[in-house]
């Protein structure tokens, strides 16, 4: 029934959000925290001082905590792509499996290989070689990370594919295209330098406890002397590649961008909104009713965006219902384009199952990318394919206060970061951080805001994707697998409860070894 598929869509959707979040709670520590690490361990090699060796221990048992269970939760979360998303997987699955492939084969069994060396080669292996798979290991992580994050940023901005008419399939027409796109590479460095933030944010609130507890004091200081200035470094590089994400997304996501500002009529030289509460959905309808209440930075947005304090950015109402003058078609107008590409691929389906030959060629020849009658209907209409399944213009908006809040959140965090592990840095360096013990208290409930403003991040990044599982081209109704919701809904509650237990059991283990803390060799 349709209203059984529907609901299959909705517990599609909470499965695999709420598996991603609890995946990502273990991520993005694992990424920096193996850097650092790294470091620690070169020091010892260097040096030969036995306090070195005791502190890479130390923080490589938390590493190890951390790393077992998100691996644990990573492959569930590919999984769901077959389970739920079974039309996503056929439909683009020549371009979206082969970076998870290459990440499988490559990334992760270079990880796996070499954390193997790191945890249990002291003493079998030499002081060299064991350092090496230390880097290695951190480095496999984020090669892990990067292919990944190549096949989401896909799901953004789709380059480097033909269709396939007889196959009814989206397929890689260049590799480099899609591993290079700017969305890719970007969205990499964004990712990653933010995770070595919540890694550096960990060691130093970590070290602030036992800071706290007049315990480790030599190890809480040298581990916040190399975690702070990490930290800071990739504090700013992370605001660096943020403020890049803004001009991406601006000129490929651009609905994304106006339901982050709650932007609703587009204009020249358009604030950034600073700080606002957004009234309830029925009353925002344009910039006059959007906000009980906002503080602006005027010119601002256009600036971020197009580098141009005066450049137009469209809003909400003029990509919902078209802007002639700024030749900004209306989601309408793309609908009924969409719909002759569906109607076509019907025909084309039709034909064959008819043994037409003479419409099989008359449809196909609409599709060829090397006629100029292909090249103009693939650009007119099939480039709005995913319209075609959408049944109202005002479906492409997101969820406006989800994404504005969690927006500032993430950035509002993000410059804090940055001043806290400066000033944590400065005090430790002049020997005084001991003494701030606010400070020390700040550090410590700095940690869970960290892993907040790492899934504020993610919740920009996918909830302003939506309707879309592919930008354009595929919604996320149409892209879920046609199985009975009770299924996915029993699914959803196990794995609910599944990992919610193995974060109590990390936790759990995490603490008491914080609480017993590094151990004599």
């Amino acid at each position: 029934m349709l209203s059984d598929y529907l609901s299959t869509i909705d517990w599609s959707r909470a499965q695999f959000a709420m598996t991603a979040i609890y995946h990502w709670l273990f991520v993005p520590l694992t990424l920096g925290l193996g850097f650092l690490i790294a470091i620690m361990e070169t020091l010892y090699v260097r040096t030969k001082d036995p306090f070195w060796l005791r502190t890479t221990k130390f923080w490589m048992r938390l590493f190890g905590i951390n790393f077992a269970i998100g691996v644990a939760t990573g492959l569930i979360l590919e999984f769901e792509f077959g389970t739920n998303w079974s039309n996503y997987s056929h439909f683009v699955g020549d371009i979206f499996g082969a970076p998870l492939a290459i990440e499988g084969i490559f990334a992760f069994f270079l990880e796996s290989t070499f954390i193997a060396v790191m945890f249990f080669g002291w003493r079998k292996v030499s002081s060299g070689f064991h350092l090496t798979a230390t880097w290695l290991t951190a480095i496999g992580a984020n090669l892990s990370a990067w292919w990944i994050l190549v096949a989401n940023s896909w799901m953004q901005y789709p380059v480097g594919c033909d269709f396939n008419l007889e196959t009814v399939r989206n397929e890689m027409s260049s590799f480099s295209a899609v591993a290079l796109s700017p969305v890719a590479v970007n969205k990499f460095f964004h990712t990653v330098t933010s995770s070595f933030v919540l890694a550096a944010l960990f060691v130093v609130g970590v070290s602030a406890w036992y800071l706290l507890r007049r315990r480790e004091q030599q190890m809480a200081r040298k581990s916040i002397a190399i975690a702070s200035a990490f930290g800071f470094v990739f504090a700013l590089v992370t605001a660096f590649t943020g403020d890049r994400s803004g001009a991406i997304v601006a000129r490929v996501q651009p609905m994304k961008l106006a339901a982050l500002e709650a932007l609703y009529e587009g204009r020249e030289g358009a604030p950034l909104t600073a700080v606002g509460v957004l009234r309830p959905e029925a009353e925002r309808t344009n910039d006059d009713n959007a906000f009980y209440f906002k503080i602006d930075i005027p010119k601002m947005l256009s600036l971020m965006s197009f580098r141009d304090a005066d450049a137009f950015v469209p809003g909400i109402n003029d990509l919902v219902y078209g802007n002639e003058e700024r030749g900004i078609l209306s989601a309408a107008e793309k609908m009924e384009r969409g719909r002759v590409a569906v109607d076509e691929l019907g025909r084309y389906r039709a034909a064959r199952e008819a043994g037409d030959t003479a419409a099989i060629a008359e449809t196909a020849s609409k599709f060829d990318r090397s006629t100029p009658e292909g090249e103009a209907f693939l650009r007119d209409h099939f480039a709005y394919f995913g319209y075609g399944y959408l049944d109202r213009p005002e479906q492409i908006v997101p969820n406006v206060p989800l994404l504005f809040y969690s927006f500032r959140v993430m950035v509002g965090a993000g410059c804090f970061f940055i001043l806290l592990l400066g000033l944590v840095w400065w005090l430790n360096r002049r020997d005084r951080l001991a003494d701030k013990r606010w400070l020390l208290w700040v550090a410590v409930w700095t940690v869970p805001l960290a892993y907040l403003a790492s899934q504020a991040g993610w919740i920009v990044a996918e909830v302003g994707r939506q309707p879309w599982a592919i930008q354009d081209l595929m919604p996320v109704g149409v892209a879920a697998s046609k199985i009975p919701s009770g299924s996915v809904a029993v699914t959803f509650f196990l794995f609910l409860a599944l990992f919610t237990a193995l974060l109590i059991a990390e936790l759990s283990i995490l603490f008491r070894q914080i609480k017993i803390g590094p151990k004599n060799d």
